[in-house]
């Protein structure tokens, strides 16, 4: 089977009270039991890309939904991929950023060496909320001399704002 972009959007299913009450969760997994589905959100992804007109260097992934989908995307692009990961989880030399969320702080990392001087990056994740993640990356890209030229999302939380508090520009192939 062929998917379109429309039936990839539809393969997205939402839980109402979860992860807790007054949540309503979306859930990407469906699509990635559908190889055909997979294949248009990654080729949708790299045409998004591709028409911003900027050279990449390295796709982002964030921890840890951004892990699916920035490999591929790299792949496709015939670029690096770096991971940004939760406090603690790298070896080596690591810039490091702590974040708040909402009921608290967090920290991300990523290795040193994982972004240049100059190099252009894009982010890739699931979900944009409030940003906060979002724009830690951005933070640890930028002290790595990094230029952070795209965040890219599968869904936009509508309301929540989150585009306003990054510095890159944003894209999300669907808005909830």
């Amino acid at each position: 089977m062929v998917y379109t972009i429309e039936q990839v959007k539809a393969l997205v299913r939402e839980f109402a009270d979860f992860p807790s009450k007054g949540i309503l969760f979306r859930d990407i997994f469906p699509i990635f039991r559908e190889p055909a589905a997979v294949e248009c959100l990654v080729s949708h992804f790299v045409e998004r890309i591709q028409a911003t007109g900027k050279q990449v260097d390295v796709v982002v992934g964030l921890d840890a939904r951004g892990f699916l989908l920035g490999p591929l995307i790299a792949l496709r692009l015939g670029v690096a991929f770096a991971p940004v990961r939760k406090g603690g989880k790298l070896p080596g030399s690591v810039a490091r950023v702590t974040y708040q969320k909402e009921y608290g702080e967090d920290v991300f990392e990523m290795q040193a060496d994982a972004v240049t001087k100059g190099q252009q990056v894009v982010i890739v994740d699931d979900l944009l909320a409030t940003g906060g993640s979002c724009g830690a990356a951005e933070e640890l890209v930028h002290k790595l001399e990094g230029v952070v030229v795209l965040d890219a999302f599968i869904i936009r939380l509508a309301g929540l704002e989150g585009d306003k508090r990054l510095r890159a520009p944003v894209y999300a192939l669907m808005e909830c």
